[in-house]
């Protein structure tokens, strides 16, 4: 057995195959699916103006007020109800309206917010300094299960540093671990894919219990739709939400994620197809170009629930011209009669 100062007797770290472990008390649910336990660490990842920040103020607004928003379902432990949020990248000012946000979705006062939140802006520190508040505040304060830091890229000074992402990849570990709580992290999308930025990011990838992927709906760019990216337990159905007139998200019901219904003319009927077009047309004998692709997204949208963009569409407007479905007459298009499927 080799001696040494920082020596660690193996022995300690086998596992006692005749114990049954406990699992992980849950603390947070999307439908049947666990998104968030005790003692591990997940992350909100999505490119910029994607709403990561809604989406995580939403999932924070869950666990601090005890029920659901948006999706998401919180099970909150019984001897403990603190939240610590941690912002590395923006003013005292816009920190102040996340947490105003928070309270206006859990419709308390900031009496009662403040007692269960506590909200650190790190913005003016360096990333030596942001560590060593994060590790103070965890181990200061032991009523607090769950942990937001919104900027994980701030604690390093290389994002793809190698050395740097495992130290903070030891942290993340120790924490949870010592002090039994959850940590979520926000991580930014590279620009030209879906991949976590940099090294930090692979190690997040690797390591997190869950990975929210927040991104803009391709067909309507005022929602944001959350999927699970990486999950260690059942995947969830997507789910998307919008900012509303107040300024908070908000969900949208029956919400039709365009990777759950692949859009596909060979699985519609000829009578759905005729009744899609009747609503394209109406009344009129025939439309120009522009008006056919508006309507017909809007018709087969209604009709059909097949959610296309303009690309599709065009698509979509060729399809039926071949099939004879529709007929253009100089610079119009009009209804055929005489189409088969």
């Amino acid at each position: 057995m080799k001696n040494s100062k920082n020596h660690i007797n193996w022995e300690e770290t086998r596992l006692d195959l005749f114990k049954e472990y406990e699992q992980p008390p849950i603390i947070l649910k999307v439908g049947d699916s666990i998104i968030a336990t005790l003692g591990n660490f997940s992350a909100s990842a999505g490119k910029e103006k994607s709403k990561k920040t809604f989406n995580v103020s939403a999932l924070t607004a869950s666990l601090l007020s005890g029920k659901q928003v948006l999706n998401y379902i919180p099970v909150i432990p019984n001897d403990r109800t603190k939240i610590l949020y941690i912002d590395t990248e923006q003013s005292e000012y816009h920190c102040r309206k996340i947490a105003i946000r928070m309270q206006n979705l859990t419709n308390t006062s900031l009496d009662e917010l403040s007692d269960k939140l506590i909200f650190l802006a790190l913005r003016k520190y360096t990333s030596e300094q942001r560590i060593e508040i994060i590790e103070n505040a965890i181990y200061d304060n032991p009523d607090v299960f769950f942990v937001i830091i919104d900027g994980l890229r701030d604690l390093v000074l290389d994002i793809n540093s190698p050395s740097e992402a495992t130290k903070i990849m030891t942290k993340l570990l120790t924490w949870t671990d010592d002090k039994n709580i959850h940590i979520h992290c926000v991580l930014h999308l590279n620009k030209g894919d879906d991949n976590t930025r940099g090294h930090l990011g692979t190690e997040l990838n690797n390591k997190s219990e869950t990975i929210l992927q927040i991104t803009k709906d391709a067909i309507d760019k005022d929602r944001s739709m959350v999927s699970a990216k990486t999950v260690r337990d059942i995947a969830f159905d997507d789910f998307a939400f919008f900012i509303n007139e107040n300024g908070l998200p908000e969900f949208v019901e029956d919400y039709l994620s365009p990777k759950t219904k692949p859009f596909s003319y060979a699985e519609l009927s000829e009578e759905k197809h005729r009744e899609a077009l009747a609503s394209v047309f109406g009344e009129k004998d025939n439309i120009g170009y522009g008006e056919l692709i508006i309507q017909l997204q809007k018709s087969y949208e209604q009709v059909a629930g097949l959610i296309i963009g303009t690309t599709k569409t065009k698509s979509l407007k060729v399809f039926l011209q071949n099939k004879r479905m529709i007929l253009q007459v100089g610079k119009n298009y009009q209804i055929s009669s005489e189409f088969k499927c």
